[in-house]
């Protein structure tokens, strides 16, 4: 994380109360017990399995909230996330392997939506890849109820998948120009190196007149929170897990958007995009594959 901190320029002042009353949604696999989540979800959904109490059987969504709010317990500070004092309000979408049907992710949006006003939902996190649907219709009524929460007024931030180089191998979930979509990069000091996440990292459609990714972030080996660790009394043994992938990059700008609407409590969605993408650093990119550049959080902070 302290890579991530580098590569976005994110303050040094900034710390353990950062994102303080800021509500952010998460759909994913869940959200398990781990000592830098502990207080931080304040309601939760399990739209897979139709459990009645907090869990991850996959992994994916406890690293996702350890990226976006991790407080760092487990390890002194060192792996802290970006806004470690936002609210969590997690869906369970995605089963143990990862995967996910149409009709749980439409009824997880559904639930976001009903309790936008009860938490004050702000942010909706969805760190999950879709291509096309063979059903039309669930295709349709994804990216019709995508809209409607957007409209709403909360930022919708999704990842661009990871089914790149090709031109248009964007996610489904991530082709709104209404939503903020991530892209991974880590900079061009990683150009080098075989694993980087930008060599697969979902790109949209060459030469269109709406730039997607919108913006990239750091995605490649990042360390976050592990469900699976052990604990022997006070010893906790493989609390962290490293990860790469778009679903990494994405909470990292949702933890920036709740950085932002901190400081900028009356700001809305459209703002706050303008402003992120305008403030961006260029990385001499395809348009198709960075977007407006990388989130940089002291420009996008200092924007007027």
């Amino acid at each position: 994380m302290q890579r991530v901190r580098r590569l976005i320029d994110l303050p040094e002042g900034i710390g353990p109360q950062a994102g303080r009353g800021i509500t952010v949604a998460v759909l994913d696999t869940g959200i398990g017990q781990h000592p830098d989540l502990e207080g931080k979800p304040i309601a939760f959904r399990d739209f897979v399995n139709g459990r009645n109490y907090r869990y991850d059987d996959s992994g994916h969504g406890t690293h996702v909230c350890g990226i976006l709010c991790g407080s760092g317990a487990a390890s002194r500070g060192r792996y802290r996330g970006i806004a470690p004092g936002v609210n969590l309000v997690v869906g369970k979408v995605l089963d143990h392997n990862g995967d996910g049907k149409a009709e749980d992710m439409l009824a997880g949006l559904k639930w976001v939506l009903e309790q936008r006003e009860r938490y004050h939902i702000r942010i909706l996190n969805i760190s999950v890849g879709i291509g096309s649907l063979n059903e039309r219709h669930k295709e349709h009524a994804l990216r019709e109820l995508l809209e409607r929460v957007c409209a709403s007024g909360i930022t919708v931030v999704c990842a661009a998948g990871n089914k790149g180089p090709a031109s248009g191998s964007i996610s489904l979930l991530g082709q709104s120009k209404n939503i903020i979509t991530v892209g991974c990069h880590d900079g061009p000091a990683c150009r080098n190196d075989p694993r980087r996440c930008e060599t697969y990292s979902g790109r949209g459609q060459a030469l269109a007149p709406l730039r997607k990714p919108d913006v990239v972030a750091p995605g490649t080996d990042i360390v976050s929170c592990n469900v699976f660790f052990r604990q022997n009394g006070s010893k906790l043994s493989y609390a962290y897990v490293s990860k790469s992938g778009t679903s990494m990059s994405t909470p990292i700008v949702s933890g920036v958007a709740a950085l932002f609407y901190q400081r900028n409590p009356q700001a809305d969605r459209e703002e706050f995009r303008q402003k992120l993408t305008l403030t961006a650093t260029d990385l001499e990119e395809e348009w198709n594959k960075q977007g407006w550049g990388m989130v940089n959080v002291r420009r996008l902070l200092e924007a007027e």
